[in-house]
């Protein structure tokens, strides 16, 4: 397969995987980039059509994403989600000479398996919770009948961000413990890690990494719970904002040095060499920073808000960590506070309605507001919402409770009655500010 594969192009053919609010915006970026000469989405939604040549494309059939590249010259390949990185999509692009932002699969189980990471933890000494590894219901159920509640229930591999129960009675552990190995998230192979409960504030980092180097790449604060107030069940993400009033300098550097950098240090001691785009969940306590939990990919919403301050050139950015020159990266961020709100089909996380309507997006123009559609489709002249979480309204303003403002006004514009969002989206940071 003869694939171009030049360090330096002046004008680039880029393919960005995946179909959710994270790729719009990636690609919303990336296509702003004086070097991408044409942008493809595969499969891409239905907002993603004035930046982007929609491809429709098995992503999971490496031969046909490789035969793609081929056929089209594609330089660059960016990956969005988690399941083609775990299923070794990364891996079969750079065996074909085709360079790609994204790990490798083996770099991918620190998302692919919680307890993989654990181990990494435990064996760099990376501040985290204690923990406890089962892969049967009984010994499961046997443990936590035992230890004081609340305690945390995570399935072990990937479950589109609804893996994860904090369980406040012991009714509650025995209900996620079985929905684990029931089959209810079917890629973690009915295995369960019960962690400790910890106290303090969330707040998620991203860093750029290459090997055991890495540099940080924005901070924020996301919402996972479906309802207001942080009720209800862990989603995919209802909203989010940037920067994360927690991470000061001093809050990422020592999060750097005593959490990222030990893991790829063990990574790569071990024969693995991650690089690409690393987010750590992170938890802030009285004793300082715990990791929570890895992803390999940036977040979603999170990444919203991220592409909303990002000032820099996206698409050089990722070049040059894929290329191993991170060194020579220097993010530009807008000092402005970015806020996305989420709408998202009722019923969901759960059974939700799939082809309503949606009207009123040609309500939202405006500089500092644009909506990352994330499940949606064009279907008989219309928009429709095809899935759960359906558009991400991402608004920038000089403080925090302007950019909620903005957001919110947006969201009332948008004609969908089929819908819901959370309302209280920034209000804590806004009160804490206000407090203070």
């Amino acid at each position: 397969m003869s694939v171009n594969t030049q360090k330096t192009v002046e004008k680039m053919n880029i393919l960005l995987i995946g179909s959710g609010g994270r790729e719009h915006a990636l690609g919303w970026r990336i296509s702003q980039s004086p070097k991408c000469r044409k942008l493809f989405i595969a499969p891409g939604n239905g907002g993603v059509e004035n930046i982007s040549e929609r491809i429709d494309l098995d992503i999971s059939n490496h031969d046909d994403v490789l035969t793609f590249c081929e056929l089209t010259n594609i330089n660059f390949v960016v990956i969005g989600p988690e399941a083609p990185l775990i299923e070794g999509l990364t891996d079969s692009l750079r065996n074909a000479g085709i360079l790609t932002f994204s790990p490798s699969s083996a770099a991918a189980q620190l998302e692919g398996s919680k307890h993989f990471t654990k181990t990494l933890c435990d064996q760099m000494n990376v501040p985290t919770a204690d923990y406890r590894y089962f892969t049967d219901a009984v010994s499961a159920k046997q443990y936590v009948a035992h230890t004081p509640i609340p305690l945390v229930i995570k399935a072990d591999g990937p479950a589109d961000g609804k893996g994860v129960t904090v369980a406040k009675t012991l009714k509650e552990a025995y209900i996620a413990i079985d929905s684990c190995f029931d089959g209810l998230f079917k890629k973690s192979k009915s295995k369960v890690i019960i962690e400790e409960f910890l106290t303090g504030e969330e707040v998620s980092m991203f860093f750029l990494c290459e090997g055991r180097d890495a540099i940080p790449f924005g901070t924020a604060k996301d919402y996972k719970h479906v309802g207001d107030g942080n009720t209800g069940p862990n989603t995919g993400g209802m909203g989010a904002y940037s920067p994360s009033p927690l991470a000061n300098d001093a809050m990422v550097n020592q999060v750097l040095n005593s959490i990222i950098l030990p893991s790829l240090q063990g990574l790569s001691d071990s024969g693995i060499s991650f690089s690409g785009i690393l987010f750590a969940g992170l938890i802030i306590g009285d004793d300082g920073p715990k990791l929570i939990e890895y992803n390999t990919r940036f977040g979603d919403p999170e990444c919203q808000v991220l592409m909303m301050r990002l000032q820099s050139d996206l698409l050089t950015t990722l070049l040059d960590c894929a290329q191993g020159r991170l060194k020579e990266v220097t993010p530009i961020w807008s000092n402005k506070i970015a806020l996305t709100v989420v709408m998202a089909a009722s019923g969901y996380p759960s059974l939700y309605k799939k082809n309503s309507q949606i009207k009123g997006l040609e309500n939202i123009d405006h500089d500092n507001v644009h909506v990352f559609h994330a499940g949606t489709e064009h279907i008989n002249n219309q928009i429709q919402a095809i899935r759960g979480r359906v558009l991400n309204v991402t608004a920038l303003g000089r403080t925090l409770l302007e950019a909620q403002k903005k957001a919110y006004d947006f969201v009332k514009k948008i004609d969908w009655p089929e819908g819901f969002y959370r309302r209280d989206i920034g209000f804590q940071g806004i009160q804490e500010k206000e407090n203070n």
